[in-house]
């Protein structure tokens, strides 16, 4: 983290800088037994090749509105950094209707289609695999990423102040959401090498900043944890034990 950082995007390149190799993101799905730790480097190059779609294929540009409607999953905060990079607003949980493009999960899939835009989907299975039979009128991401660069320039510098992320009736900018994940690391006692797991949904700012942004902010990792109530008695602790957690959200 610098002191200078004023988008999302900034703190991903300075984590970057600082330890390529340390765990960023380590993804659990308790109902599929799915466990996907990503490094800061390999979580970056997944954000390179978005946002190379974002901005090449898909033909998106700053002011673009993006409706994401994606559950707390180690792909949805690849879009989510995808998007500040390229300088469009996520809109999590938006409208499709009101929306230039709409990434979508296979359990949102006909709300999505009321985009007017682009539409991509998302089959959410281990290890980031496509889904079985495409849907139609989407674009597949596990089929469309892999092929996309692995370094990432926007084609017009990222305004700080433009809007970045809007979720539950807040909108925020790039510098506005840096600061509000910085306030929230010190609020949860977060620094460089913490630790944090959380439980939380992405449909607000408390489970977007837990489950993402504060620990980036902080220079530290999360644990991001879906169906954790599939969990078996004791788990949770277990867990917290074995991932060496030293902050809790649920």
């Amino acid at each position: 983290m610098n002191a200078t950082d004023r988008t999302p995007a900034d703190l991903l390149r300075s984590a970057l800088a600082a330890d390529p190799a340390r765990p960023l993101v380590t993804f659990y799905d308790d109902a599929t037994g799915e466990r996907v730790e990503l490094s800061v480097a390999t979580f970056a190059n997944w954000v390179a090749k978005t946002a190379n779609l974002l901005q090449g294929d898909l033909a998106a540009e700053p002011g673009d509105r993006v409706a994401v409607l994606l559950p707390a999953h180690w792909q949805t905060a690849v879009w989510l950094l995808a998007c500040s990079s390229v300088g469009v607003l996520a809109d999590v949980g938006g409208d499709p209707a009101a929306a230039d493009l709409v990434v979508t999960g296979p359990d949102t899939l006909e709300e999505a289609r009321a985009c007017p835009g682009e539409r991509v989907a998302l089959a959410l299975r281990p290890l980031g695999g496509r889904f079985p039979q495409p849907p139609a009128g989407f674009a597949d991401y596990a089929v469309e990423v892999p092929s996309q660069g692995d370094r990432f320039a926007p084609y017009a510098p990222v305004d700080p102040q433009a809007p970045a992320l809007a979720v539950g009736g807040l909108e925020l900018t790039g510098a506005g959401l840096v600061e509000r994940a910085r306030t929230d690391a010190l609020q949860h006692g977060l620094g460089a090498g913490s630790r944090m797991l959380s439980g939380l949904p992405y449909d607000t700012w408390d489970g977007l900043s837990a489950g993402l942004f504060a620990p980036l902010a902080a220079g530290g990792s999360v644990v991001l944890c879906r169906h954790l109530d599939r969990l078996s008695g004791g788990g949770l602790e277990k867990r917290r034990e074995s991932e060496r957690v030293t902050v809790t959200a649920l």
